[in-house]
């Protein structure tokens, strides 16, 4: 965890499992949070966690931010498919 501003904690959830006791910890860190006046907020959660979260219907109470997708490399220019060249024709 660490404070990224005042009145908010991000949790770095890359390493939690996602299953029913990992939802129950975070259920209670966010509900401890709030009564102290700070959001916890999920970084890097799985998709299988982002999942149960939101089939458990707690995708309002935990806060998963948005996971920024790789930009998509562009392909080189001047770079044709390699094939094998012709054979030339025999004298």
């Amino acid at each position: 965890m660490g404070a990224e501003s005042p009145g908010r904690i991000v949790v770095d959830a890359r390493a939690l499992a996602a299953d029913a006791v990992t939802l129950d910890a975070l259920a209670r860190l966010q509900l401890a949070s709030r009564r102290r006046g700070v959001e916890a907020r999920l970084r890097g959660a799985s998709r299988d966690l982002i999942e149960l979260i939101s089939f458990a219907g707690l995708a309002d109470v935990l806060r998963v931010e948005a996971r920024r997708e790789a930009e998509e490399r562009e392909q080189r220019l001047g770079l044709e498919e390699e094939g094998e060249l012709d054979d030339p024709p025999a004298l």
